[in-house]
């Protein structure tokens, strides 16, 4: 079934690529986030890469900037921290800025040294010890939510499993209400969503009015926490570090977006993902039927396939060059990590979705240098067992319509997912 409607989504990348290459190529805006719902950017990123790497868009939706869309050239820029700077008041992560009235400091948007005290006050979440504890918890979870699914009926993939695994862990790292844990997507999506698109599904004004929401509810959760004894949940962790305890409430606020979007988005989107690539290339699906030891190797190829989130930005400190091209201060730069998986020239038949390539792990969807994902080790235990339990159960798992994607320039994920397992 995946594989009939891939042949008609390829049509409509093909379709796409004569747009990609018949435009002005000064013309090409990445960050229009239909492209991304609709599963065409493909061929706008290979031209971007062939004939200019690093380019200047001078009339974006968020204003100029620069497309960063080559592997090397995005690990230049990635782990160049003293020229690139991920500082909010400069604008933050992502191609659109953050707006001044509602500036959401967290760590993944500030520099050094502030960064590297605030970071290093919740990793002991992810701590090997830790991740030991969870590896049993995470399997049993996904048991239950796997014994629990209905055999030779229609079912939401993204809604039954990939939502609801992940929600579960991140309330179990905040320590979160549990019959409230489903508020914890919510946020998570809100926090996503193009509010600036034509056909947006709120406005600005009610995105920051949930956010506030979800600010009012973890106050609660510090204010309990912070006059009890220290314990091993992530809001524990910020009420009793010296670098976090003090924070304002809107870097409280920025500080649990980001481990919630970390936490949630990601994990999710490459469990849905690596069932519809499977799907769609049925000969990797029946190796992994024939050799589950493959899971290993698979696990990095989906993340890399997936790219869970799709870019990343920088802003310029000073003036520098980058791929022959001169950067001002002040530029936004924006590393296309979606681009870079699929960069040929580092990255053999970067096209093709491999679940035994010789080296899995060469991939940017965890970024690199002092930003790189503090949780990718838990993503990837997740994924491991999910695809563990699955084998032990059915030889298959079948995609039946084409996925819904999210509309985002940012997060590359999945709204829905119909599948249905053969009895």
């Amino acid at each position: 079934m995946a594989t009939a409607f891939k042949q008609i989504e390829d049509e409509a990348i093909e379709m796409a690529r004569s747009v990609a290459y018949s435009m002005p190529i000064e013309d090409i805006d990445m960050t229009d986030s239909a492209r991304f719902v609709d599963n065409t950017h493909w061929a706008f990123f290979e031209r971007l890469r062939k004939e200019a790497p690093v380019h200047y868009c001078a009339n974006g939706r968020f204003g100029p900037f620069w497309s960063v869309t080559r592997y090397k050239d995005i690990m230049a820029v990635d782990t160049n921290h003293a020229v690139f700077s991920s500082e909010a008041h400069l604008g933050g992560i992502t191609a659109k800025d953050q707006e001044d009235d509602f500036i959401l400091p967290m760590f993944i948007a500030m520099d050094q040294p502030k960064h590297d005290v605030q970071r290093k006050a919740v990793s002991p979440i992810v701590a090997p010890a830790n991740l030991a504890v969870l590896e049993v918890l995470i399997r049993e979870r996904a048991q239950k939510i796997f014994d629990n699914l209905p055999i030779n009926e229609p079912f939401d993939w993204v809604d039954r499993v990939s939502i609801e695994l992940t929600t579960q862990m991140l309330a179990t790292l905040f320590d979160f209400p549990w019959e409230d844990r489903r508020k914890l997507t919510y946020w998570s999506d809100v926090t996503t969503i193009d509010v600036s698109a034509p056909d947006a599904k709120m406005t600005r004004d009610e995105q920051r009015a949930i956010l506030i929401e979800c600010l009012t509810y973890f106050t609660g959760l510090w204010n309990a926490r912070v006059n009890a004894a220290p314990a091993g949940d992530l809001i524990s962790m910020m009420a009793h570090n010296p670098s976090m305890r003090d924070m304002q409430p809107m870097e409280y606020l920025g500080n649990l977006l980001l481990l919630i979007v970390g936490g949630n988005d990601t994990t999710r989107n490459s469990i849905t993902g690596g069932l519809l690539f499977l799907n769609e290339n049925p000969g990797e699906y029946q190796k992994l039927r024939d050799n589950p030891a493959l899971i290993e190797s698979m696990v990095p190829e989906i993340v890399r396939y997936q790219t869970p989130l799709a870019h990343m930005r920088r802003t310029a400190l000073q003036d520098t060059i980058l791929g022959g091209q001169h950067i001002k201060k002040g530029d936004r730069v924006v590393m296309w990590y979606v681009s870079g998986n699929r960069d040929e020239t580092e990255i053999e038949n970067a096209d093709a979705f491999i679940i035994d390539r010789a080296r899995p792990r060469q991939h940017l969807s965890f970024g690199f240098g002092i930003h790189r994902c503090v949780g990718n080790r838990l993503a990837e235990m997740q994924l491991k067992i999910v695809w563990e339990e699955i084998l032990k159960r059915w030889p298959m798992i079948e995609v039946i319509e084409p996925p819904v994607r999210v509309k985002s320039a940012f997060v590359k994920g999945y709204e829905r997912m119909m599948v249905r397992i053969p009895g």
